[in-house]
């Protein structure tokens, strides 16, 4: 699953550092992938902060449907990993 919060940034848990269903945020541009913890420059304006609090932020302004928004939930650790 993807879920495009931004041109430069997705969530998804197709990329290599995924595991167990847990999104990672991903920087389209360069392909660095991001856990909840990491911290991260996202914008320029933002600032550095954890990867958990850059999704927050640009999952309120996204257009996410009903996948895109389970993603960002399970990121922001508000619903556990999926077992496999």
């Amino acid at each position: 699953m993807i879920a495009h919060l931004s041109p430069s940034w997705q969530l998804t848990t197709e990329h290599a550092a995924s595991s167990y269903g847990q999104p990672v945020l991903v920087h389209r541009g360069t392909g660095e992938a991001y856990g909840p913890a990491d911290i991260i420059q996202a914008y320029p304006s933002y600032g550095p902060m954890p990867a958990v609090d850059v999704v927050r932020r640009l999952a309120k302004t996204a257009n996410l449907d009903k996948e895109g928004k389970a993603l960002v939930a399970r990121f922001i650790g508000l619903v556990p990993p999926v077992e496999n």
